[in-house]
């Protein structure tokens, strides 16, 4: 069920999370009808854990997940992408109800492109959040490019906002925070806090 929100920034919990962003940037999270997120070093903390009998292991957060689920019950359209393919990524995105998993692709920008074709919004109604150079023509295409903290400083300045905490431990939840302050509807959250229910996988 997707809401629809008529909450103002003026709720408190919008106001704290956009105090110290700026304006141009705003506008631009505003704009999101569509998020993007890379997988490795953005939903996970960039470690690969292999088993002994070959196995691949990733680590994901639970409040990204919720941060994830909010953005889509609010109306945004949510994507994965990543360069890796293997079912861990598709088992995650199933858990938290996302449709959208694009897998082994190495032309980031032109993936996005697509995406945002088939979703029916404008580029700059997209956004990316990246932290290598595979994500960078991604990023430059998007209207609204997100980082983390840990990134190159050559992807961190194609961003318009980084987030505070590391890729894997809450940047995904900040960036999903600040993307439904900016388009006033996390103090919606906040006054119905039931919204997922006590079973959402997070």
């Amino acid at each position: 069920m997707t809401m629809t929100l008529s909450a103002s920034l003026t709720h408190p919990a919008d106001a704290l999370v956009l105090a110290r962003i700026p304006a141009n940037v705003r506008e631009r999270a505003a704009a999101v009808r569509l998020m993007v997120f890379d997988v490795d070093g953005v939903l996970t903390d960039g470690s690969l854990y292999y088993g002994e009998s070959g196995e691949l292991q990733k680590r994901f957060n639970a409040l990204d997940g919720h941060g994830l689920r909010l953005l889509m019950e609010g109306g945004l359209k949510v994507a994965l992408m990543t360069g890796r393919s293997g079912p861990i990524v598709a088992r995650r995105a199933a858990e938290l109800g996302i449709a959208e998993v694009v897998q082994g692709v190495r032309d980031k920008g032109g993936a996005l492109s697509e995406l945002a074709q088939r979703s029916g919004v404008q580029l700059n109604q997209a956004g990316y959040m990246g932290d290598d150079i595979i994500d960078l023509p991604a990023m430059q295409r998007a209207g609204f490019a997100a980082s983390v903290p840990n990134a190159p400083g050559y992807v961190s300045q194609a961003a318009h906002w980084i987030s505070s905490q590391p890729g894997g431990s809450g940047a995904v939840r900040e960036c999903c925070d600040l993307l439904l302050a900016a388009q006033g509807r996390l103090g919606a959250f906040l006054a119905a806090p039931g919204l997922l229910g006590p079973g959402a996988i997070q």
